[in-house]
């Protein structure tokens, strides 16, 4: 009997290619973003690290079809940005982001159902009963459903934070990016994130994310990938456990940088000491 060859599982369905990236502002001519080579695949989770200015948030932007590259070519769930109608392409694309603009006075329920539509105001006449109920039913999976009726405003900053991503995901994307989720959570309300997210990659194994943050403790244990930028270009780029390193941040912040991990969360702090102390 002749034993058949082993088959590797098939890739993953590319969500995100970026090739020979590369973004200029018109009136300076500065470069942001320079040689950004970059693929990310179904049920990739990405942390998206760097210093203030290194590029981070107009590469966001590529991925999340705001703006057009200089140079290069970047596709988007199967699109090729400058030959799709990128309002169309956002509407299958989840966007967290502490700056969105959100009418404070809205119930929490009415935010969630303004992403089936990717809109700030609601469209009434868009929201069926499927759509109301898939609104509850995401704000009770993201344990907030108590807020269903809380206008917007009054919620606190975790909270704001939940419904957001519960807005995100009313669109059922395969693309979900997260633009410093954390900012100004106190640390229960971050751990609540973190454990959404967590539970986010396990209940939706097709779904890719990207996160772009500051602070690795900020990094959900299901984070898989990191890319690193230095001043618009990639530093590096792959697994977390290659890529999280004393020796690599070091080089990407430009500081002595200690890297430790704890049941699979990250900890980074200076490597210098203090004047005065051992």
């Amino acid at each position: 009997m002749t034993a058949q060859p082993l088959t590797s599982a098939p890739a993953p369905p590319v969500v995100a290619a970026l090739s020979g990236v590369g973004v200029r502002r018109l009136t300076t001519g500065q470069v942001i973003l320079d040689g950004i080579d970059w693929t990310v695949r179904a049920g990739e989770h990405w942390a998206l690290l760097g210093a203030n200015g290194a590029g981070k948030t107009t590469l966001l932007r590529l991925l999340g079809a705001v703006t057009h590259p200089t140079t290069g070519t970047v596709e988007v769930l199967g699109h090729q940005l400058g030959r799709v109608d990128l309002r169309e392409l956002r509407t299958r694309i989840g966007l967290v982001s502490a700056a969105q603009k959100v009418p404070q006075s809205a119930t929490a329920h009415t935010v969630v159902l303004t992403g089936a539509t990717g809109t700030v105001q609601p469209l009434w006449r868009k929201y069926d009963d499927a759509t109301r109920e898939r609104a509850h039913a995401l704000l009770a999976e993201l344990d907030c459903k108590e807020l269903a009726d809380r206008p917007f405003g009054v919620c606190s900053g975790g909270q704001r934070a939940r419904v957001l991503l519960a807005r995100a995901l009313m669109a059922d994307p395969a693309l979900l990016l997260l633009d410093e989720p954390f900012n100004a959570l106190d640390l229960p309300s971050r751990e609540d994130l973190i454990d959404a997210m967590h539970r986010l990659a396990v209940t939706r194994p097709g779904l890719a994310t990207v996160t772009v943050t500051h602070h690795l403790e900020e990094l959900p244990p299901s984070t898989g990938w990191v890319l690193l930028l230095k001043e618009g270009r990639p530093l590096a780029s792959g697994p977390a456990a290659r890529t999280l390193t004393g020796e690599l941040l070091s080089a990407c912040f430009g500081r002595p940088i200690a890297v430790t991990r704890h049941e699979g969360r990250w900890l980074a702090r200076s490597g210098r000491t203090a004047p005065g102390r051992s």
